[in-house]
């Protein structure tokens, strides 16, 4: 309304409705509210294309598509901003994925479609493998925006010969989301686990098959669930169903009669079938070639889970425990896995200690019988998830040569709940690392080379958490202590956090301790700070489970060729007295490996092609970055190998081509293997 002059205190503003109000300035920054954009501008779906480029101005440009405009998808640059609806929306039958099809994405609104076809089109016109990334909080529709990627491929690929491929890589949904969905106070079908599917084609870029793979499963949800929340959706699919002669042997009732699936007290969800459901889920099952057989067996082992909830320990004098022998659901349990009895009692409620000379027999408390209990249900609950995704994989893998392939990777939401523990802090810790590369994708590279191009360019101030990820993965850093702690004969959840508190409190600004709590820290994550809760992280961490129950279950009369066999846990070789704990990865150690294989690995693909393959490609037109480009011909300069010339000039046709992207990774940061014969690359 008036124009500010250095020194007001206030700055009359008239908002949309009309409304004058009187915003305070602080007089030690004088800084002003953001500049709005111009009508014309709100609502577009580009954010890049608005003039002034602030959160204020990204969240009302996203509300105006949103609330207004009805509009769930924007653009921001190369990125596609979702917002998720929380209901059916008419927009991706088979019409849409047509009108799609063959498109420009920048001529076609925002949609998960014009990312898979621009995925589809680059593959097939650069010859280069794509990967979609989707990420977001809990509950922000990754999982089904994966699905719908997934079925563009399978509905634009042409035929390979094989007609029912794609609706084989599509029957792989259902089963994954029955086995590793379920209801949490914020998603009625969160991903409990993460996944990477690379779906191949062959050279005429028709769908010959896919591969998946799988980490991070929650498998403390299999025992434990907070209130309004569920377990897996296959132990409710498979309660709904337990009228149905070919289950009546298992002895279930409904989800309530169960320990594992009545926690959180809410067993049925609104406008949810579990037994419909159930018929989906088998019919997956079928399409991808597992035969009644193997189907039956699985269901067996979900029952013996649910009866095994239902064991009752009871407590006696001392560090004592015991199983009644008469306990149905021990004997249902046992009947279902084809064991003794008598045995497994036995073992819930003792343990074996092994000294140099000796071996003992010990009785084990009530609560130690009980997560003893548990402990199994987990391992036998995660053994039968990657015995099924093993079984996908094998039901899609082809026998034709594979030349290319889409990947697309659904990961895990950040999360904060009132109370987070240990599944929160690898979910968290993976999704930091997604962001670092995002961020170095279209932030950081993309600026460095304007700079070495010498574009004029205001730099901008993007957040770099590489000292939050030096936090938990460095030496002597979150991970590490535990790992430590975890070899300790009388570590301590306690005594790891007191080790943190110790070492990394006064060190790094991303840690923190509450002030009213001995046994928690506080992480400032990318998203938000989120407080983790210590009680149980070396317990999950370490993922043990008593040896003689796996002892017991190896004795099982189910056939070899069943889902069992993936239950029994290989035997140990190496020096003497050392135990299969003493070399199992951590879980903590395993997630980081694993985190740093999915961004690494296709970097190694990448510079084994670069310096192996030379087939000339018709307008191949900036692919590779000319800085990458002068890096390489300068190193090669001085080699004997022919060609020791690569390109002509990077703004026109190239005359030999390389498939390549260069690689966000640095070269000082990894371990090249010896036997790509890398040996004269060097960081310039």
């Amino acid at each position: 309304i008036k124009d500010y002059a250095p020194g007001d205190l206030t700055l009359s503003v008239q908002l949309e409705d009309g409304t004058v109000v009187e915003y305070k300035l602080d007089p030690r920054t004088n800084n002003l509210p953001p500049l709005r954009n111009p009508n014309i501008l709100v609502g577009k779906n580009d954010l890049t294309s608005l003039s002034y480029l602030h959160e204020p101005a990204v969240l009302h440009n996203l509300k105006v598509r949103f609330i207004v405009s009805k509009l769930i998808y924007t653009y921001c640059g190369i990125v596609l901003v979702a917002i998720n609806p929380y209901e059916s929306l008419p927009i991706y039958d088979a019409d849409i994925i047509n009108a799609y099809s063959g498109q420009n994405a920048r001529d076609m609104d925002p949609h998960i479609f014009a990312v898979a076809e621009k995925a589809y089109r680059q593959m097939a016109r650069d010859e280069r493998n794509q990967s979609i990334i989707v990420s977001g909080e809990s509950g922000a529709g990754k999982t089904v925006s994966a699905k719908y990627a997934m079925r563009y491929f399978a509905t634009v690929s042409c035929s390979s010969g094989d007609t029912s491929v794609e609706e084989r890589v599509l029957a792989s949904n259902p089963i994954m989301e029955a086995f590793g969905n379920a209801k949490t106070t914020r998603n009625d079908n969160s991903s409990r686990f993460g996944k990477y599917i690379e779906i191949g084609f062959d050279r005429k870029y028709c769908i010959i098959g896919a591969n998946m793979r799988t980490y991070l499963l929650e498998k403390s949800r299999v025992v434990f669930q907070s209130q309004e929340e569920r377990n897996y959706h296959i132990f409710y699919q498979l309660c709904s169903s337990s009228h149905l002669p070919e289950f009546k042997a298992f002895k279930l009732g409904c989800a309530d009669d169960f320990h594992y699936t009545s926690q959180g007290q809410n067993p049925v969800m609104d406008g949810v079938d579990d037994a419909r459901e159930m018929c989906n889920t088998r019919k997956a099952f079928s399409l991808l070639g597992i035969g009644e057989n193997d189907q039956m067996e699985i269901y067996k082992i979900l029952a013996a889970l649910l009866h095994l909830s239902n064991v009752e320990v009871r407590e006696q004098s001392g560090e004592r425990s015991s199983i009644l022998p008469d306990d149905v659901h021990l004997m249902a349990f046992c009947e279902l896995m084809g064991v003794q009895s008598e045995e497994m009692a036995h073992w819930f409620c003792h343990r074996k200690l092994k000294t140099t000379t000796e071996t003992f027999v010990k009785s084990v408390a009530k609560i130690n019988a009980v997560a003893s209990r548990d402990a199994l249900a987990k391992h036998i609950y995660a053994k039968l998830f990657s015995w099924i995704v093993d079984s996908i994989n094998g039901a899609l893998k082809s026998a034709l040569k594979q030349h290319s392939f889409i990947g697309v990777l659904d990961i895990y939401g950040f999360e904060t709940f009132d109370v987070n523990s240990f599944e929160q802090f690898c979910i968290n810790y993976a999704n930091e690392k997604l962001q670092q590369h995002f961020n170095l994708h279209v932030f950081k590279l993309e600026q460095e080379e304007y700079m070495k191009e010498e574009i004029p360019w205001t730099l901008i101030d993007f957040y770099d958490n590489q000292p939050c990820i030096d936090l938990i993965e460095a030496k002597l850093g979150v991970l590490d202590l535990l790992d430590e702690e975890c070899k300790m004969p009388k570590g301590s959840d306690d005594t790891w956090a007191q080790k943190m508190y110790n070492t990394i409190l006064k060190q790094n600004a991303h840690f923190d301790k509450p002030r009213l709590s001995n046994r928690a820290f506080i992480i400032h994550h990318f998203a938000d700070k989120v407080e983790y809760q210590c009680d149980g992280f070396l317990e999950k961490n370490k993922d043990t489970v008593n040896e003689e129950q796996i002892n017991v279950l190896k004795k099982s009369k189910v056939k070899v060729s069943t889902p069992h066999n993936h239950l029994k846990r290989p035997s140990t070789t190496g020096r003497t007295g050392q135990s299969q704990r003493d070399k199992k990865k951590t879980v903590g150690l395993s997630t980081m490996h694993f985190l740093q294989f999915l961004i690494i690995a296709d970097f190694y693909h990448q510079i084994t092609k670069v310096l192996t393959l030379y087939t000339p490609v018709i307008e191949f037109e900036e692919q590779v970055s000319p800085a990458f480009i002068t890096t390489i011909n300068n190193i090669l300069k001085d080699r004997m190998e022919e060609p020791s010339t690569l390109m002509m000039d990077s703004k026109k046709i190239f005359s030999v081509s390389l498939p390549f992207t260069a690689s966000s990774v640095a070269l000082e940061t990894i371990q090249i293997p010896a036997s790509l014969n890398l040996s004269f690359l060097h960081p310039v």
